[in-house]
Order: structure tokens, then C-alpha cells, then sequence
């Protein structure tokens, strides 16, 4: 693998439209890409974690936070490690941080920063949390549990702490404004 590529940020944020931006910009190039999107639906981590955030309280959250780690793991086992690809894109990598209580998610987060792959194409996707909540009540799926005004706002506070090594790109504007924005920032460093 030569380029390893990271979008993340709050629900809403546009990390689904900057990755097929992304893969467009780089298979018009004859690059192999592969998009790992967590929770993936292809293992049983993802899936649980995807069940667990489609229902509410304690014990769900903790179980979406433990099952989307495990998922993203195997994906680093997998896809990174085993160098499978030309280009790999991880939406939704380490930001699943900002979802826990305050302090712990910045001492996980310097745990899993240690021991995760890095790269100077992580991009934190900055929405405000009512751009995010509008982006989320146009689209056509079941709300997750962290999909209201109050967690999103919670939610972008605690990634404000952890996003120090991230390229940080305000997200509330037009797609392709933001896309060129992280197409230049990756193709630098090609």
C-alpha cells in the first residue's frame, strides 16, 4: 500500500461523500482502492456494533464503542497490515472516541493513537453539530443513539481535545470545496 488515507468526524459530517470523492479521484488515476466505512457490515464486530447504536442506554453504548473497535482492528489486521491495496481509506477510524465519557476518551485515545497506523492524510471532518443534525434528518435511515443535538455538541467538544495530530477541515460548506481541500493535502504527499 502506498497511501493511507483517514476521514472522520461527527455523524453528518460528510466522511461517505469525501471517500467517493476520493475513490473517483484516485481511480481516475489507475489507483486500486479499497474503502473500509466502520462499522463494517462484512464481519461480526461491525454488525454488533451497528445493532447496539440503533438502540439506547448504557450497556448499548458501551457495547457500540467495544464492537466498533474490535471492527476497526480487524481492519487495520487485514487491509493495512497485509498491504492488500495501492490506496486505503478508512472512514470512521478513531474518532468513535468523542462518544465516550469525558477523560476516558482522551486516555483511549492516546491508547489506541499509540498503538493504530497514522498518516499525514487523517482528516477530521469539523461540522457543526445543526449542520450535522440537518444533514441527518435528510437522509432515509434509522437514527443511532448519538444522533441529537445535545450528543453531537457533547460529541464535537470531546474530538476538539483528541484531533491535534488530524488535518482539521470545516465541513458545513459546499462538498467539492471541501474535497479539494483534502485531494491537494493527499496529493502532496504522493
Amino acid at each position: 500500500m502506498n497511501k493511507f488515507i483517514v476521514i472522520d468526524g461527527l455523524d453528518g459530517c460528510g466522511k461517505d461523500t469525501q471517500v467517493n470523492l476520493l475513490v473517483g479521484a484516485y481511480e481516475s488515476k489507475g489507483r486500486d482502492v479499497t474503502v473500509r466505512s466502520h462499522p463494517c457490515c462484512d464481519n461480526k464486530f461491525g454488525k454488533k456494533s451497528k445493532q447496539a447504536l440503533l438502540k439506547t442506554g448504557k450497556i448499548n453504548h458501551l457495547k457500540a464503542t467495544v464492537y466498533f473497535g474490535l471492527d476497526a482492528l480487524r481492519s487495520v489486521h487485514i487491509y493495512y497490515y497485509n498491504k492488500r491495496t495501492d490506496v486505503l481509506i478508512f472512514s470512521r477510524y478513531t474518532m468513535a472516541v468523542a462518544y465516550l465519557p469525558n477523560v476516558v476518551n482522551v486516555i483511549v485515545y492516546k491508547i489506541v493513537s499509540v498503538v493504530l497506523p497514522k498518516s499525514d492524510c487523517m482528516f477530521f471532518l469539523d461540522v457543526t453539530p445543526e449542520e450535522s443534525l440537518r444533514r441527518i434528518k435528510s437522509r432515509d435511515e434509522a437514527e443511532e443513539m448519538f444522533e441529537n443535538i445535545d450528543d453531537l455538541r457533547k460529541a464535537r467538544s470531546k474530538a476538539a481535545k483528541v484531533t491535534y495530530e488530524w488535518n482539521v477541515v470545516p465541513a458545513d460548506g459546499p462538498a467539492e470545496e471541501i474535497s479539494g481541500r483534502i485531494l491537494n493535502k493527499c496529493l502532496e504527499s504522493d
